[in-house]
């Protein structure tokens, strides 16, 4: 899809992939609403944006794991700018770490991570396949490939996020309905660095082993990626290419790859 004035949503929109996915779309000639759980940085970004490419975007801050906050998002894209093309459901949070995750913590989770992809779903897809045309983009993660060392939250939910992808698009490709899956490794935002900062073993490892198995990419750099997946329509987004041969080699050998995943965060938790 060519996002040239098109008109799109991201979530999460307020730093991080979500603030550069706005920018390079803005760049590219669409029309964006900008949400975010922060309503200010949402506005900063729109502001910025709106610096380079005049009317571009506007903001709001919304719980999108809210479903009546998304229709609000997409009520504001129509009435600002027409109906919605795209939809980037890029929210996401780390989760906690291990089995001492509370109730509270799974709910949450799943709330950001997964729920409010498929509540953000049941209210586009209806109309996109009357239009014959819509695209969703789930922000997932390489942990929704590889599994996370660390937080059982963060692995669980961004598994189920690139399921419920892959059955969007197997359920309404054919009826012109388009889906990519994002799923980059480490990303110089701050959530790469809120395990480490989190006082917790498995949190500081599940932080070093993104950052020590690989480049750690600018938003800037994922977002480049993301915006000519859509270009050619690609489902998988990897911007960190050593992730496809991982999950290859995973594919391949399923004991020989846990054995060596519990070597690995052995040696992660070693470290001072």
């Amino acid at each position: 899809m060519n996002v040239a004035e098109r008109v799109a949503i991201v979530t999460g929109g307020g730093g991080g992939i979500g603030g550069a996915l706005v920018a390079r779309l803005a760049r590219a000639g669409a029309r964006v609403v900008i949400s975010d759980l922060d309503a200010e940085t949402a506005r900063a970004v729109s502001e910025r944006v709106n610096a380079d490419h005049p009317g571009s975007t506007v903001s709001a801050g919304a719980d999108v794991s809210d479903t009546a906050q998304i229709q609000q998002l997409i009520a504001l894209a129509e009435n600002t700018f027409g109906l919605v093309d795209l939809y980037f459901a890029n929210a996401g949070i780390a989760g906690a770490p291990g089995l001492e995750a509370s109730e509270q913590d799974w709910d949450l989770s799943i709330d950001v991570n997964l729920r409010a992809h498929i509540r953000a779903a049941r209210l586009l897809v209806p109309g996109w396949l009357e239009r014959g045309e819509g695209y969703f983009v789930s922000t997932a993660s390489a942990a929704g490939l590889l599994t996370q060392i660390g937080s059982a939250t963060y692995a669980v939910t961004k598994h189920a996020a690139v399921a419920f992808a892959e059955w969007l698009s197997v359920t309404y490709g054919d009826r012109g309905v388009r889906v990519s899956c994002l799923c980059p490794m480490g990303v110089n935002t701050r959530m790469l660095s809120s395990g480490e900062d989190s006082g917790d073993a498995l949190g500081r490892a599940a932080t070093r082993a993104v950052t020590s198995a690989g480049e750690v990419l600018e938003p800037a750099e994922v977002a480049d990626a993301a915006l000519a997946a859509i270009e050619d329509e690609r489902f998988l987004i990897l911007p960190h290419e050593d992730v496809l041969q991982m999950y290859r080699q995973k594919g391949s050998d399923y004991d020989r790859w846990l054995r060596g995943m519990r070597r690995y965060q052995s040696s992660l938790r070693a470290q001072p």
